[in-house]
């Protein structure tokens, strides 16, 4: 069985890293209309991760994934073309409007952005002609299994990063406060700003904490189970994180994910360090609702606490007696407190004295967690971690052969040696120089010798000949690299008779889309016109489980940090939770 493990890229420097740490497929923004505004790149960048992805058989998608307007969407349909002359994979959609448009013959991924929750839903992207859909990440492993069995498309689904506290797509919250839409790739993450609960007589039951923040995401527990609800590809969050985040998660999950199943691109990963995700940014984890409802929540702080690493006994002037697990000079460490996160670094230390940079609000007995660890993150810096792709020699009295993992074979034909008077020494140099892939992409498992005598070879020509023969070899990899094959956009009915804001139909493209369908429009996208009454989020995240208040038919309302105040309806059915409008 094959899993594709697909890696978030900000640029060109993350990409490689991904791909170096063991991705086999990367997901990165061009340079417009991705959902990630502050992550975009250039056509000439993107070629390049191309070309160096391909060598390893890694795929590179591009993010198309926000709504566009009418002059976008003919933009965005340009860019298309233009990705798809440079050799990109797939691109990643969530604008229903480009698939009324001509478009080359390239694999198109619905986005989580469309909201593929429902079976009927994906079954009808399925059938219009998308070759993958992303699921939204609220549902259970059970969900997914019955998904996966009642279709033949790809599915993809996240396993680790950030969460949005609603469902993808289907947020407004940011674009009602101003005019930062998250449809539209730029969210202003509303949900991690303080926030007051009240009661229908104004009584504050808990004020001024992170109320939507939600801890990040994180099943690796669950691989097993999910590979067997036959999930296609594992997606990693992450598009905005730097080198060390997508070195260390991605070698976590590619370790992880071997155990289980195959790669679905080549190469063996020669790591230099363990991975641990603890030791990188994250808010608390949650496996979210892939089993039971856990706490999902962090109403403390949206910023990253890290590892229980010990407490302060005694504090002296400007430094504390700590107990605990060791330190490195440089560690960064925080603790909480009514206010949130106070955080410091730590300059010295000396036996169980730790002098930290500023001594402010610490107390005895206050627990104390690491949320930089300067080794490790040093570790991570001057990794070299490196991929190859193995090779095996045969080399006889007329060719020397190489075969790739992938069963990709070149030869090149020889001359004819004189024997070696000394053909054990003879032979060690033959091996020697083979084996020696260097800085190359390879590295030999086998060499075959199959000489009816063994003869002599300069070093040097022998270095020339494996020089050769990998460049051949390489070639020959490139040449056999096949994209995923599009499939036919096809005209089917909608599985709704109705379609409002929710559907985010933004252009004339998008409304004939649905028309075209049988669908009938009778809203169009919230970015268009911000209705008096809407729902902002629908989130299986519910403040009423969070105080306890599951079965109680309390009227609650949700206060921003400016007064403003939100309704909260509660979908006790499905539970899920609802903000309102504000009136």
């Amino acid at each position: 069985m094959k899993i594709e493990l697909l890696a978030p890229a900000k640029d060109k420097g993350c990409a490689i890293c991904a791909i170096n740490y063991g991705a086999d497929a990367i997901y990165i923004g061009a340079n417009a209309f991705g959902a990630r505004k502050n992550a975009s790149n250039s056509l000439e960048d993107i070629k390049e991760i191309i070309d160096y992805a391909h060598k390893f058989y890694v795929k590179v998608y591009v993010t198309i994934n926000t709504i566009l307007d009418d002059k976008e969407i003919l933009e965005a349909q340009k860019l298309i073309f233009q990705l798809y002359e440079i050799g990109i994979d797939a691109i990643i959609i969530q604008d229903m409007g480009l698939l009324e448009l001509p478009l080359p013959p390239i694999a198109i991924n619905a986005s989580t952005q469309c909201h593929n929750k429902d079976l009927s839903k994906i079954k009808f992207l399925e059938k219009t002609g998308l070759n993958r859909i992303i699921l939204a990440r609220e549902l259970s492993i059970k969900q997914i299994e019955e998904i996966c069995k009642n279709t033949k498309v790809e599915i993809e689904t996240f396993i680790h990063g950030a969460l949005c506290v609603s469902y993808s797509g289907q947020c407004y919250l940011s674009r009602s406060i101003g005019n930062r839409s998250a449809n539209r790739g730029d969210c202003a993450q509303p949900c991690r700003k303080k926030y007051s609960l009240l009661d229908a007589k104004g009584n504050y039951l808990i004020k001024d904490k992170y109320l939507l923040n939600l801890k990040d995401f994180n099943a690796s527990k669950e691989i097993p189970e999910l590979i067997k609800a036959g999930v296609n590809s594992f997606k990693i969050e992450g598009r905005l994180k730097d080198k060390n985040y997508v070195k260390n998660v991605v070698g976590f999950y590619r370790k992880l994910i071997d155990k289980y199943a195959q790669k679905t691109s080549s190469g063996k990963i020669f790591f230099d360090f363990t991975p641990n995700l603890n030791k990188t940014f994250n808010r608390g984890y949650t496996n979210y609702f892939l089993k039971e409802r856990n706490e999902i929540f962090n109403f403390n702080t949206p910023k990253a606490i890290g590892e229980k690493i010990g407490k302060i006994k005694k504090l002296h002037g400007n430094y504390f007696i700590y107990e605990g697990e060791k330190l490195s000079v440089q560690d960064g460490l925080c603790f909480l407190d009514e206010k949130g996160i106070n955080g410091f670094l730590v300059n010295k230390i000396e036996d169980n004295k730790i002098y930290p940079n500023k001594i402010d609000n610490l107390k005895e007995n206050v627990v104390l967690y690491r949320n930089i660890d300067f080794e490790f993150n040093k570790k991570l810096n001057n990794s070299k971690t490196v991929r190859k792709i193995k090779v095996n020699f045969v080399f006889d009295d007329k060719y020397l052969t190489a075969i790739d993992e992938d069963n990709n074979k070149v030869f090149i034909e020889t001359k004819n040696y004189e024997p070696a008077q000394n053909s054990q020494k003879a032979k060690t140099n033959i091996i020697t120089g083979l084996e020696k892939t260097g800085e190359s992409d390879f590295y030999v498992e086998d060499i075959e010798l199959k000489f009816s005598k063994i003869p002599f070879i300069p070093i040097s020509k022998i270095n020339k000949l494996r020089r050769r023969i990998l460049e051949l070899l390489m070639q020959e990899r490139i040449r056999n690299y096949k994209r995923p094959k599009a499939n036919e956009i096809k005209k089917i009915p909608y599985y709704e008779k109705e379609v409002n804001y929710k559907a985010n139909i933004h252009n004339s493209y998008a409304k004939k889309f649905y028309e075209n369908r049988g669908a009938k429009i009778t809203e169009f996208s919230y970015e268009t016109n911000r209705f008096v009454e809407a729902e902002l989020m629908r989130t299986k995240h519910c403040l009423k489980y969070a105080i306890n208040k599951c079965q109680s038919n309390d009227t609650l309302y949700l206060e921003d940090e400016t007064g403003k105040k939100y309704n909260l309806e509660f979908d006790c059915k499905n539970c899920e939770m609802i903000i309102k409008s504000p009136k």
